[in-house]
């Protein structure tokens, strides 16, 4: 069981290079935006697999709720200052 943890950590951290993709090329804010939400989803995981592969799924759980907190309310923020400013797109 071990062994399979630690091959989902390894897929799972070639699978963040998707995302990264978008983050680096997306062509709107927008696009850029959903890319970083999507890593930070998947580096959640991918701390929650650390944790148990280091045996200290207590203390990963903690950090990976922290991380959680901070990329949500990075969103909000983010979200918000797209409600307030008027975004424009030129055809």
């Amino acid at each position: 069981m071990h062994t399979f943890f630690l091959y989902s950590a390894v897929v799972l951290t070639a699978i963040i290079a998707i995302p990264a993709y978008r983050v680096i090329k997306g062509p709107t804010v927008f696009d850029r935006l959903i890319g970083t939400n999507a890593i930070a989803t998947k580096t959640i995981a991918l701390i929650c697999l650390i944790g148990y592969l280091f045996g200290r799924i207590d203390m990963f759980i903690d950090i990976t709720l922290a991380y959680a907190i901070l990329g949500f309310i990075g969103s909000l923020t983010i979200a918000k200052y797209f409600a307030a400013v008027e975004v424009r797109y030129d055809d």
